[in-house]
């Protein structure tokens, strides 16, 4: 797959009245890959999407949050939440599946239960990717180095105030050329904009000294657009990666792109460095 940079993902979008327009809108824009969540409205996607040629876009579920076999990860179970997907998404084919956020992976590893499954489906071209959506970066690196999964989501761990992926899942990523999906990368509300609470993001980060505050403290001294430095540092991470946000309206979908798009002057990140030791491409360390 090669999508373009920035991603749509569906966690908070599918409950809004605006999630059609929105999903046209981002395709407008150039956003080509949506994500999106089995169970919740999917077929809002499969009617925003409709008469758009299949080819032009690429589309992502999950198995794992279904309401009705929500962590339910059998190989009947993911045969029956991928069948609900193709339906609702009005489409035979999925670019990637993610198993999305499981307790452990040893269970799903064994004979007939979901990875045996996804690659049979693979197989047949009904997924073209395998893919993981956890935070556990051991759990990332034991599939990526194993061969199982071509795509990994990482969530919360590229983005301002913790980098720590860099220094695990990045490594394997580049060893197997395994595509990274950043996602959460305005710290599910701590680079948004509003005023960071330093003990949520604790909860967040355990055993991190907490930095978004400081940031948006910069930020609103220097006259930057928190949002713009949040999207644009992932979109430079150095690595094959994408950047997925998950607006809830219309209006989110735009801040995302302006935020992607929006010029940024050397010099701003240059003193955000000299402040932060944060810089666009930074790796481990």
């Amino acid at each position: 797959m090669r999508p373009a940079a920035l991603a749509m993902g569906a966690a908070f979008l599918h409950e809004s009245p605006e999630a059609v327009e929105a999903i046209q809108t981002a395709l407008d824009l150039g956003v080509n890959y949506f994500d999106t969540y089995p169970g919740h409205h999917e077929e809002k996607w499969g009617e925003a999407l409709s008469g758009v040629p299949r080819s032009s876009y690429y589309l992502q579920a999950k198995i794992g949050t279904h309401p009705e076999r929500r962590k339910d990860f059998s190989g009947e179970g993911a045969r029956w939440s991928l069948d609900q997907s193709l339906r609702d998404l009005k489409t035979d084919y999925l670019d990637c599946v993610l198993v999305h956020d499981p307790a452990g992976v040893d269970e799903l590893l064994k004979e007939g239960a979901v990875f045996d499954v996804l690659r049979e489906m693979k197989s047949q071209g009904v997924v073209r990717n395998i893919g993981l959506g956890a935070r556990s970066h051991d759990w990332h690196v034991r599939l990526i180095d194993e061969g199982i999964c071509d795509v990994s989501l990482t969530f919360l761990d590229y983005t301002l105030v913790n980098q720590s992926a860099a220094a695990t899942i990045f490594p394997a990523a580049r060893r197997r050329s395994t595509g990274i999906i950043l996602a959460s990368v305005q710290g599910m509300g701590l680079l948004t904009g509003q005023e960071p609470d330093p003990d949520r993001e604790r909860g967040m980060h355990p055993g991190s000294e907490p930095r978004a505050h400081r940031i948006w403290t910069w930020c609103r001294e220097h006259g930057v657009n928190i949002r713009h430095l949040a999207i644009q540092f992932c979109l430079a991470a150095p690595v094959d990666s994408i950047v997925m946000f998950g607006p809830a309206s219309l209006r989110h979908v735009q801040d995302a792109y302006e935020a992607a798009t929006e010029t940024i002057p050397a010099e701003l990140w240059e003193a955000f460095d000299q402040a932060f030791s944060i810089r666009p491409g930074m790796d481990a360390g």
